[in-house]
């Protein structure tokens, strides 16, 4: 399966994918279409930290967001909300074997684009490691 790629910088790509069976052939197209996609919503948003970093500093504005609600359902979805971002990074630790609740308690109260790194198991700036996301998928 060949596919030009375009407008990666202003430049023009050619991307081969090739495999030993058809089978394993579409699941590496998948995978390549994928990886396209995130390049692209990148390119068109942006980047942020990744690894889950970034929903957890985002806890942080929980107390302001709830301040500016007055209807009580509407507290309780944001309560709900803000239980549930915490999630992912703890997610990300036990699938590497790390207890996800200590890691989130070590990466929630620091500056922006510090977290934990599945890859190297390792305290860090995400940004500087080149851990990142699309922005688009964070928000």
């Amino acid at each position: 399966a060949e596919e030009r790629v375009a407008n990666l910088g202003g430049a023009i790509g050619r991307i081969k994918v090739g495999a030993a069976t058809e089978t394993e052939l579409k699941d590496k197209k998948l995978r390549y279409e994928d990886a396209l996609n995130s390049v692209k919503a990148a390119m068109n948003e942006g980047v942020v930290p990744g690894g889950g970093a970034t929903l957890v500093y985002c806890m942080r504005f929980k107390d302001k967001v709830l301040a500016g609600i007055e209807d009580e359902d509407e507290k309780t979805a944001v309560e709900i909300l803000f239980r549930a971002i915490g999630y992912p990074i703890q997610q990300i630790a036990e699938n590497a074997g790390v207890d996800g609740s200590i890691v989130l308690e070590k990466v929630k109260n620091q500056e922006w684009g510090f977290g934990w790194n599945a890859a190297t198991g390792t305290y860090e700036d995400l940004f500087a490691s080149g851990v990142i996301d699309p922005a688009t998928v964070t928000q």
